[in-house]
């Protein structure tokens, strides 16, 4: 039988906020093909070229920051944690600065947040392996919820569990699914996830 879930990791964007970000749009004022990830693509240019588009991926994540809202149901489910007693992170592809923002506009808080300052962006499982030892879990007993490929790859590298929130996407739509031990369709069937946690209430 699965351990008990003890600790949570949730990605940002996508995941607990809509911050309209358009990656397209960004690729494209950059210069980038299409799909191609870009915290790794603004590794490999010259200096010049990376300040170049880093302003422009700043510009686009302040706007997003500004404008960004709640999923559907993401707060209650939230608050319906808090009883249960697990410890929760945020691991983010965003900077420091745009996540406190959007954090402190949107009232929400982690006792543990690790941007893209602080650690390799995910896929890679630094982070994670961090936020487990600080928490002085193993990694079955920590799940990461995201709703792209990235988290659940970084999750699956770091050895824990991983959830794909789907937001309502059909299933079919998505690439990524077998890399997901659970999905979660939706914030408001919070009984059904909490049995998954192993904290039926």
């Amino acid at each position: 039988m699965p351990e008990r879930i003890a600790g949570l990791i949730f990605d940002l964007d996508g995941t607990l906020v809509d911050s309209a970000l358009d990656f397209d749009a960004m690729r494209a004022e950059m210069g980038l093909p299409p799909k191609q990830p870009i915290l790794e693509s603004l590794d490999r240019m010259s200096d010049a070229e990376a300040l170049r588009c880093r302003e422009i991926l700043a510009r686009h994540e302040w706007a997003g920051a500004e404008r960004a809202v709640l999923m559907p149901g993401a707060a209650e489910f939230l608050s319906l944690l808090e009883p249960l007693g697990l410890h929760r992170a945020l691991l983010t592809r965003n900077s420091r600065a745009i996540v406190e923002r959007t954090l402190t506009r949107l009232g929400l808080e982690f006792e543990y947040i690790v941007a893209r300052e602080d650690a390799p962006a995910k896929p890679d499982p630094t982070a994670i392996e961090q936020i487990c030892a600080t928490w002085q879990l193993a990694p079955p007993q920590v799940a990461i919820v995201g709703d792209y490929r990235f988290d659940l790859e970084a999750g699956r590298r770091a050895g824990i569990r991983t959830v794909l929130y789907t937001a309502g996407r059909p299933l079919d739509t998505i690439p990524y699914l077998d890399l997901a031990d659970h999905l979660l369709p939706s914030y408001h069937d919070f009984r059904a996830f909490s049995v998954w946690l192993g904290h039926a209430v």
